[in-house]
């Protein structure tokens, strides 16, 4: 999410061009906002910026005009703060006489800003990126050097991002590293940084690759690491980068899709982050804890977590809820609801029209509204009371990965905090995640040989694992064109067991407690032939009934039915690869519906 630039050259040059081309180099990581400064010779800074694609801010500010010998560019994807002209980035500190951008999120920003303004800073946005800028000042106006304030600065500043800023008055620019991406360059007569290798590739493939925990300092002709823990240099050469652009951006995976599935550990802590910090979170949780009824409503994928959500509100937080699809909703709930009910309207665009449709009936009706949505500044944001953010950054793939799985990770979150339970638990998911995911990538590609020759199969879930069954259910329908049914495990007697022949594929996705009842389901597919594939627990009554096992499990049930989406998410995409299909780009469907 977001995307940083900065560079220092020897001799004064058009750097607004050549920030204009990087910020279009960085624009596949998504964003809403633009921004570019510069700061000529005589240390004058030259800030422009507004919402909007890079082409059109570009050519409404004249970025072509810039020179300078230091330059900072940066695209916003909004967290805090709606795209605006004031919260975009670059942001200066109160005189002007420093300039920085950041990537990703500032989780104290709300607490920290008041500090700031009580401190008698002038602070223009609600943008965490401008509150980085304040945390170095607040250090150089107590007589640091601008390492050390910048040290300090490190460690006032809670979240995952990482940071570039410069002094009007100096020749160079530092940058520090804490949980986002952030690499230098060394070219001829300048070096640079920026979030990811794209932006970089095209003007050095000399490459020093920073960790958390450091600060560079890079100015025209060196660049210089040390430690943000006690101020020492740290010695480290450079790389010689020779990966195209397209897998650069793609993170050396071969797709997006994969790519945004690894990252769901990251975006799953992130939030747990977010959340913890969140200002409107206490009126959130009375809201739900005081409502007379609760309403889940969304679709597709965002409806199957709907579902998920209702399942963690019922056993831990005692809340029955209503999950519904969006254009379901009116029909079936319209003229029922009140000013006493409570609706979470749940999407990844936060454009999707039968949501918002639904959200101006609830409106009508007096309903308290809250928005779960991945992009801040969306309809959805806007017309609904609260507005929970998903912190996936930009989805590239179709398919939704990361962003299903921080939907769950939301409901579940809130379902903790509703209930009273420590969080400790869920704190544990982002490494369970990152744990599931290296096993998976190893057992998937074992049963692509037994479903890849079907066009038709089945995925069966129960109790917490239905609305996981259903997810998958769609992912293969969406990338590998074959016609999938997610349901209940116990319904498949009912009528759908017709279907079962000679090694007739069928899914089981399973926590420990519902094993014996998902076992029935499994002797009542492969007594008829078919071929059983469990997901679920390294347990002996599922390796001795199952025709095959792909091992997924937590201690905690709730966690362990969020855990099951990824081998299903790998199977998907190992299956539609298989196939020769672009699992990023699936016919016939769109990342955002804003159509009935």
């Amino acid at each position: 999410m977001c995307g940083i630039f900065g560079i220092v050259t020897k001799q004064e040059e058009e750097l607004g061009k050549l920030l204009t081309a990087a910020g279009h180099r960085l624009s596949y990581r998504g964003y809403d906002s633009v921004g570019i400064a510069t700061i000529n010779e005589k240390g004058e800074i030259d800030l422009r910026k507004d919402a909007g694609k890079v082409s059109a801010v570009a050519e409404k500010y004249h970025f072509e005009e810039m020179t300078g010998k230091r330059g900072i560019l940066q695209l916003r994807w909004a967290t805090f703060g709606e795209p605006s002209l004031v919260n975009s980035q670059p942001h200066l500190d109160s005189e002007g006489l420093m300039v920085g951008a950041h990537n990703g999120n500032v989780v104290n920003n709300t607490q920290l800003r008041q500090e700031f303004i009580n401190e008698g800073m002038t602070v223009r946005s609600s943008n965490d990126g401008e509150s980085c800028v304040h945390a170095v000042e607040r250090f150089i106006n107590q007589g640091d050097s601008m390492l050390d304030a910048i040290r300090k600065a490190y460690n006032i500043l809670e979240g995952d991002y990482a940071f570039v800023i410069g002094k009007a008055s100096e020749d160079r620019l530092y940058a520090f590293k804490k949980g986002s991406g952030l690499v230098a360059g060394i070219g001829e007569d300048f070096t640079c940084i920026s979030s990811d290798l794209p932006s970089i590739l095209p003007l050095t493939r000399e490459i020093v690759f920073l960790n958390d925990g450091e600060i560079v300092e890079f100015s025209a002709n060196e660049v210089k690491l040390f430690r943000v823990l006690d101020g020492v240099e740290v010695t480290r050469p450079s790389e010689t980068v020779i990966e195209t652009m397209e897998v650069a951006q793609k993170g050396g995976y071969e797709h997006f899709m994969l790519k945004e599935i690894h990252e769901q550990p990251k975006v799953a802590e992130e939030l747990l982050h977010l959340y913890d910090n969140l200002s409107d979170m206490h009126q959130i949780l009375q809201k739900l804890s005081d409502a007379r009824n609760i309403y889940f409503i969304g679709c597709g994928t965002s409806y199957h977590a709907c579902i998920s959500g209702a399942v963690f509100f019922n056993r831990l937080a005692k809340k029955a809820v209503f999950p519904v699809a969006a254009p379901q909703f009116i029909a079936q709930y319209g003229q029922s609801i009140s000013k006493e009910d409570v609706g979470i309207f749940v999407s990844q665009s936060g454009e999707t029209k039968d949501v918002l449709n639904a959200v101006e009936i609830a409106k009508n009706q007096g309903m308290k509204t809250i928005c779960l949505v991945n992009v801040v500044g969306t309809t959805l944001t806007k017309i609904t009371d609260h507005w929970l953010p998903l912190g996936c950054g930009y989805e590239i793939s179709v398919p939704a990965t990361k962003t299903f799985t921080n939907q769950l990770v939301a409901f579940l979150y809130l379902a903790y905090r509703l209930a009273g339970i420590e969080l400790d638990d869920i704190r544990k998911l982002p490494a369970a995640m990152e744990t599931v995911i290296q096993q998976s990538e190893v057992m998937i590609p074992e049963i692509i040989p037994f479903v890849n020759p079907w066009q038709d199969l089945y995925s069966l879930g129960y109790g917490l694992t239905y609305p996981i069954a259903l997810e998958g259910a769609l992912k293969l329908k969406e990338i590998t064109y074959a016609h999938c049914e997610g349901m209940l495990s116990t319904e498949f007697k009912h009528g759908p067991l017709a279907a079962v022949t000679k090694n007739y594929p069928v899914l089981f996705s399973t926590v420990k407690e519902d094993i014996p009842i998902i076992i029935s389901g499994i002797n009542e597919v492969t007594c008829r032939g078919g071929f059983a594939i469990a997901i679920g627990p390294d347990d002996n009554r599922l390796n001795s009934n199952a025709n095959h096992l792909i091992v997924c499990d937590f201690p905690q049930p709730e966690i362990a039915s969020i855990l099951q989406t990824i081998p299903l998410q790998l199977l998907s995409y190992h299956m539609a690869v298989a196939r020769g299909f672009d699992p990023d780009f699936p016919r016939n469907l769109s990342k955002t519906l804003t159509v009935d």
